[in-house]
This record gives C-alpha cells, sequence and structure tokens, in this order.
C-alpha cells in the first residue's frame, strides 16, 4: 500500500476529472527514476482493484468506484423489443424510452418516446410492422412533424437507424441504450433530443459523469461514426472545465 503512494496521488490529481496513464507514469517517476513500466502498470491495476481508481477509457482514469448505468427497461419497452427481434432475427436492435433522462435533467420532460432503433436495411419495414399494430409510430420525423402531429395521451414510437458499432448493452434479454450512446446521440441529435439541449445537456452531462463510470473512448468511437468526433471531444473538453470550475 505504501508504494502506491495513495494520499499523495489523490492530493496531486485532485483538481481532475480525468487521469491520463502517462501523467500517473510521470507522478511515480518523479519520486523513482528508475522505476519500470510495468511497475507502474501493477500499481495502476492494484488501485482500480481497490477502487481508488476507475477506468473510463484506454489510459485515462478517475478517482472513485467503478458504477454501471442501467436504465430500467419498461414492459412496454420488452414488449415491442420481442415483438420486433421475432419478425427481424437477424436484425440489431435498441430500444429504450426518453424518460431515462429524467434522472440527469433539471427540468422534467413534457412529452416521451419509446425509441426504436434498428440497422439500416430493417428501418420502413419495422416502422410498417409496427404500423399494423396500430401504433403511433413515426420514420425519422423532423422537428415539424414533432411539433404538429404527435398526439397527446398516447404512446409514441420512433423508428431510426441504428449507427453500426453503435454502444448498445444487454440487460437480461433486452438491447437497450448505453449512458455512453445516450450522451453521443443527445449531442447529435437536436431534433428527438431538443429538450435536451443548452444549459439542459450541460446539466446531463455532468450528473452523469458525477453518477456513473463513462467510457470516452467508447463515446469518441461512436461520434466519429456519427461524424461528429471533434466537435463532440471539444464539447466533452468544456464540460471537463465547467466541472473543474464548480
Amino acid at each position: 500500500m505504501n508504494s502506491l503512494n495513495i494520499d499523495d496521488l489523490t492530493k496531486h490529481f485532485k483538481t481532475k476529472t480525468v487521469i491520463e496513464m502517462a501523467d500517473i507514469v510521470d507522478f511515480y517517476r518523479v519520486a523513482d527514476e528508475q522505476i519500470k513500466s510495468t511497475t507502474i502498470r501493477w500499481r495502476v491495476h492494484s488501485l482500480v482493484q481497490k477502487e481508488i481508481l476507475q477506468r473510463v477509457g484506454r489510459g485515462k482514469f478517475r478517482f472513485g468506484k467503478s458504477t454501471t448505468y442501467i436504465p430500467e427497461i419498461s414492459p412496454k419497452s420488452k414488449s415491442i423489443y420481442n415483438k420486433i427481434s421475432k419478425d427481424f432475427p437477424f436484425s440489431r436492435i435498441c430500444v429504450w424510452h426518453t424518460s431515462v433522462f429524467n434522472e440527469f435533467m433539471q427540468h422534467q420532460m413534457g412529452k416521451f418516446y419509446y425509441l426504436v432503433e434498428v440497422e439500416k436495411d430493417a428501418v420502413e419495414a419495422v416502422f410498417y410492422s409496427l404500423k399494423e399494430r396500430n401504433l403511433s409510430v413515426f420514420l425519422n420525423p423532423n422537428q415539424e412533424i414533432l411539433d404538429k402531429y404527435i398526439p397527446e395521451n398516447k404512446d409514441i414510437y420512433i423508428v431510426k437507424t441504428l449507427v453500426s458499432e453503435a454502444p448498445t448493452q444487454q440487460i437480461g434479454k433486452i438491447y437497450t441504450v448505453s449512458i455512453e450512446k445516450m450522451l453521443v446521440d443527445i449531442f447529435c441529435d437536436e431534433t428527438i433530443f431538443a429538450a435536451q439541449q443548452g444549459a439542459e445537456m450541460r446539466t446531463i452531462f455532468n450528473d452523469a459523469l458525477s453518477k456513473y463510470t463513462i467510457n470516452q473512448n467508447k463515446m469518441l468511437r461512436y461520434a466519429d461514426r456519427r461524424k461528429r468526433k471533434n466537435d463532440f471531444n471539444n464539447y466533452l473538453k468544456t464540460i471537463a472545465n465547467y466541472r473543474q470550475q464548480n
């Protein structure tokens, strides 16, 4: 334990929201210039095992115990997922409900949607399949459609293309949204996630980063798939600065 220098490590990096492996290497080499890289990797492994550090990406850490985000899966989400997976057994599917944002938002939403994301080749077929079940379903709606044609007091289903390599997670037998996917999605889609823009988005990011272990490399890979990697990375930097100042 003494070799880990936990107290000094904590004091040294107390203002950092994300600690790079290179920074940890420099920290230990101040005390011992001859320390081997394998020894430093073992120390980092020990710090993670002891829940002093948590991994938030490749070569990236922050203090604290790892906490995995697991969204609630409603019976309706399970039902719609099971129906789609039965009809389209070879398509990737991700089903989630926008009420998951309530945990992170300062102002609660007035409208909620079931988001049904499937691979590009199956999008229209899934849309018509749900429409045949007399559901209020929309296919990649624009802002005008969302403003004018969303019925009141009905469950709304929005069918979207599931971006390849999107970071979903499996809960039971259901594939649903991960925290990394959720954050990138609200940044990239200002139409579906209009209620999560501006100051509200900053609140969501700040709260999510405070509560859960989030893999930043995974977010950046997904943002890259959505062709917004640089913009998203710059936004993460503004969030990091905001968290340091508050």
